[in-house]
């Protein structure tokens, strides 16, 4: 806070009509106006003041770095920020705003999380056939099926076919490569790399499948979404250089397997608004990987394993059990013909891949789901009961494994010819 004090300090005693009385406070943001160029901000006592935006106001993230795109969006309410505002030919200016952070780290204020439990009393989404949550029906793609609508099958089998060795230049090459890489967090980097160690002893994983993780720790969903930002260029160079690494163009990827999250979801709001935020993340990072890698044909998406240990407010229960639900929208949206995730080259420009489920990862503890999967505590690391210890990644890992040798649109690319199967 001192810090931010000075710096605003500075950088306003170059604006003259602005009395220098200030004092920097916290607070959370309720609205913004971006016709008027007008944000409102509520201090800590419950004070709404509404202040002007102008070129020289200071807009920062949690880390110090300018927040991306608040001058065309603002912020959701209830985001909690550390604020000064200022007086100016006797009206408010927002002299500086940066986003408050978690005591000890770089993520958002947010309320703590539940007491740590063993169960939820929630069944898995796979297996909640008749019933609903929150007015949401079970089964992965929703009515009590876990299998895609007809329409999605029959776009995952087209796309499958397209998906053969190609060289570095995206031609076809029997001696070419099938990119297969894993997007997200933290959890998803220790699980995906857990399931590239299997995959490399693995006899039946055809030779031309290269596994690359691209995955990154603190790299969450929103810092995915914006590569002009300082956060998304560290994120996208990261891809780069790994994919360079592994010797896989980006002409050569051509199936994804997605895991990702928001940390702090309890700012956006209750079900189902958080999940709402993560849509859309998650929409426009299918989108920018179609662009990036133009011979993506799928897209195998995953909700989070079991939270109810949490510790933090990092990704607790309900939300890792309610981010399914994000996938599900996402595929009725491209089954429903939206054309910012067309497909289907027939029908205009291709936005995004095929849309699929990929493994369901989430149980109710040590509630055994009907496969027999449970979360034990100690499948999550004991700091934070929010990422997977060595056995909880193993877990993951084995389920991909399984998922790959049996899903009906992996099993054409991922496994070796086996005659005339």
């Amino acid at each position: 806070m001192r810090q931010l004090l000075i710096t605003l300090t500075l950088a306003f005693l170059a604006m003259p009509a602005v009395a220098q009385q200030s004092t920097l406070q916290q607070g959370t943001f309720k609205s913004f106006d971006k016709e008027k160029g007008l944000v409102t901000v509520t201090t800590a006592n419950g004070v709404d003041i509404e202040c002007a935006i102008v070129p020289q106001t200071m807009l920062k993230n949690e880390k110090g770095q300018p927040l991306a795109n608040f001058r065309e969006k603002g912020l959701p309410a209830g985001t909690r920020v550390l604020f000064m505002v200022r007086k100016r030919d006797g009206k408010n200016v927002l002299a500086g705003l940066k986003l408050r952070g978690l005591t000890g780290d770089s993520r958002p204020n947010v309320p703590p999380p539940p007491t740590p439990r063993k169960s939820i009393g929630v069944k898995p989404l796979t297996e909640l056939s008749d019933g609903e949550y929150k007015g949401q029906s079970g089964g992965l793609y929703g009515n009590g099926s876990n299998d895609p609508p007809e329409a999605q099958q029959a776009a995952a089998k087209t796309a499958a076919a397209r998906i053969v060795p190609r060289d570095a230049n995206g031609k076809p090459s029997p001696d070419g490569k099938i990119g297969l890489l894993g997007i997200g967090m933290s959890n998803t980097t220790q699980e995906f790399s857990t399931f590239m160690k299997l995959a490399q002893a693995d006899p039946d994983r055809s030779p031309n499948v290269a596994i690359v993780d691209v995955a990154q720790g603190g790299k969450a969903s929103e810092q995915w979404i914006d590569p002009n930002s300082n956060v998304g260029k560290q994120v996208w160079q990261t891809v780069t250089q790994r994919m360079k690494s592994a010797n896989v163009s980006d002409q050569q990827v051509q199936v994804v397997w997605i895991k990702q999250a928001i940390m702090g979801q309890a700012r956006y709001g209750e079900f189902p608004a958080h999940a709402k935020k993560l849509e859309s993340d998650l929409v426009t990072t299918l989108q920018l990987l179609k662009t990036r890698f133009p011979n993506l044909q799928i897209a195998y998406l995953s909700s989070r394993i079991y939270a109810g240990y949490a510790t933090t407010s990092l990704n607790p229960e309900p939300y890792a059990f309610e981010g399914a639900f994000s996938i599900r929208w996402i595929i009725d949206a491209q089954v429903g013909g939206d054309a910012k995730l067309n497909a289907d080259p027939t029908k205009g420009d291709t936005k995004a891949p095929v849309v699929l489920w990929g493994p369901y990862l989430w149980g109710d503890g040590i509630t055994p789901r009907a496969d027999g999967l449970v979360w034990n505590r100690d499948d999550l690391v004991e700091r934070d009961g929010t990422h997977p210890s060595e056995s909880g990644r193993r877990k993951v890992a084995d389920l991909l494994m399984k998922f790959f040798h049996t899903d009906p649109y992996a099993t054409t690319w991922y496994l070796k010819p086996h005659g005339g199967d």
